[in-house]
């Protein structure tokens, strides 16, 4: 078929008009949810500073750690995938063995309020202990700001920090994505791993790995 020229001018700037359009929408709904335009933390760079209310009521800094491995654990105490790391006792054990050696270990649940997983103080405390955890502290972000500063996409979602407050792991808590705790045992372990490697001044084998559990429930 054969345009006119104004014809086909017109079509041209028609089609173009409609792609500018939808671009412009699909970049609209990225910013909205969060996507390519959210910050996350970098490895071998210092990690995001932050201060947070603890469910103790007290006010805790990254930096009053300085000096101490600080594993920072995203957690939804309602997600399939945490009770399988918890009601297992992967966690819990975990935590006792770092904690044992020195390692700082915060739990943090940034669920914004009305969504799954969020709790007050008293109640996280209340869930650690029923739970036999043993985190160092538990850190309450629900405004999402600690959770967005690191990229934390899932719960759990585990990061490490060096003494020097250098990111130096994160990632899964291991290899196997599933909420079935028969697969703990034939996992690598990822974060014991890391955590071991790092104490024997190692480099870490896997520092990047891919995390897996319930997306985290920001707020809008």
């Amino acid at each position: 078929m054969t345009f006119p020229m104004t014809s086909k001018s017109s079509f041209l700037r028609g089609v173009l008009s409609r792609r500018t359009v939808l671009a412009g929408a699909a970049t609209t709904v990225l910013l909205a949810s969060g996507g390519p335009a959210r910050a996350q933390a970098q490895l071998d760079q210092p990690a995001p500073a932050f201060t947070a209310t603890t469910a103790e009521g007290k006010t805790v800094s990254l930096d009053s750690y300085k000096g101490k491995t600080v594993v920072l654990e995203w957690t939804n105490h309602d997600c399939p995938f945490v009770k399988k790391h918890y009601g297992s006792g992967n966690i819990p054990t975990l935590q006792k063995e770092a904690t044992a050696q020195g390692v700082v270990w915060l739990q943090v649940i940034s669920s914004a309020p009305g969504q799954q997983g969020h709790v007050d103080g008293p109640t996280a405390i209340k869930l650690n202990k029923d739970r036999g955890a043993a985190p160092t502290q538990v850190l309450l972000d629900p405004s999402g700001q600690i959770g967005k500063s690191y990229g934390a996409q899932t719960s759990p979602h585990l990061f490490i920090v060096n003494p020097q407050g250098v990111l130096v792991y994160k990632g899964g808590i291991d290899s196997i994505a599933t909420a079935k705790a028969d697969d703990i045992p034939k996992a690598d372990p990822y974060v014991k791993t890391a955590l071991g490697e790092l104490a024997a001044g190692k480099k870490i084998t896997h520092a990047s790995t891919k995390p897996y559990g319930c997306s985290i429930k920001y707020g809008s």
